[in-house]
């Protein structure tokens, strides 16, 4: 049901490999919305060790991390029990969900041009001291160098399956508004119509989840079931954000999924969004419309978009109390 795209050739540079991937994806993005990447030359240490990450900074003490909380450009721990997607248009969400992550957005430097202008998701991220978790910050930007140069490497791909000159999204993700999210899922009881995250599409343009032997992420099919996501050791499950939805005028899917808490165990979960430079103006290019299939979303700016999306669903202020 999840398709298998493998990377192997595409990275290696195989002639008719781009070709081949981008009808992969293409067919993937419009029937399900998500597929499973193999192949990939992100490095597993590097994987092991955001896991291994993300695991350390939730087993710190509650007060260490509430120090941290959400900054304005929405960095740092989220609380577990404040937030749902709640904008979502696939699941009544009444109920706040049962995880609680530590946001990472690109490191900018204070003299870097995208920060000095005080937009917003431009500022510093915000870190535990090195004392206390040494080693951590410079393991987690290591990965994210590692996503965003591979990530970057697949944006031909994405293009042409799509029926675009291979270089149409790249220019549009040089700085591009990554973020990193690690997430813990307690073995907790859930309530009814609770969940370790609420059903809902993510907002971002692609996501890239390195998958753990612990289950929990469940998709929904067009035909209204859920299923889970199979597990495929050293593998990324991938999905199609609703900004590349609005990009490519819905050709492709925006598929819900949704996570239920673990059972006798912890999961951990380190998923990669990516997303275009706040500045980007999502517009469907021409191979996405046409006089019998007009545009069905008007020109928005990403910043634009995120912004909106935040404030409704991850605003900080919802845990100004804790630690006040």
């Amino acid at each position: 049901m999840i398709p298998i795209v493998d990377l192997t050739e595409y990275l290696a540079g195989k002639p008719g490999a781009l070709e081949r991937t981008a009808k992969a994806i293409q067919d993937a993005f419009s029937r399900v919305g998500f597929f499973v990447i193999t192949g990939h030359d992100v490095p597993m240490r590097l994987i092991e060790q955001t896991f291994s990450e993300a695991k350390r900074f939730h087993a710190r003490p509650m007060d260490e991390k509430i120090a941290l909380k959400l900054n304005a450009h929405n960095n740092g721990y989220m609380a577990m029990g404040r937030y749902a997607v709640w904008t979502s248009d696939v699941n009544a969400n009444d109920k706040p969900d049962l995880n609680e992550a530590f946001f990472v957005r690109r490191e900018r430097a204070p003299d870097n041009p995208m920060r000095m202008t005080g937009r917003r998701f431009t500022g510093p991220n915000v870190w535990p001291d090195e004392t206390a978790l040494p080693g951590f910050r410079a393991h987690i930007l290591d990965y994210l160098d590692a996503m965003e140069d591979f990530t970057n490497r697949l944006l031909p791909a994405v293009s042409v399956s799509l029926d675009l000159d291979p270089g149409f999204f790249t220019p549009h993700f040089v700085e591009s508004q990554f973020n990193l999210r690690l997430s813990h899922y307690p073995p907790v009881r859930a309530e009814a119509n609770q969940f370790g995250i609420a059903p809902h599409s993510d907002a971002n343009f692609m996501t890239f989840l390195a998958q753990s032997d612990v289950p929990g992420l469940q998709v929904r099919t067009v035909e209204g079931n859920w299923i889970d996501m199979p597990y495929i050791p050293g593998s990324f499950a991938v999905n199609a954000g609703d900004t590349l939805k609005r990009w490519s005028n819905g050709r492709f899917l925006s598929t819900p999924h949704r996570a239920v808490p673990p059972v006798g165990q912890s999961r951990y979960a380190i998923p990669f969004f990516l997303a275009p430079h706040l500045d980007t103006r999502i517009e469907a290019p021409p191979t996405c419309v046409g006089p019998d299939n007009p545009a069905k979303w008007p020109p928005i700016s990403y910043e634009d978009w995120i912004v909106w999306w935040t404030e409704q669903n991850y605003d900080p202020k919802r845990q100004d109390d804790i630690g006040a």
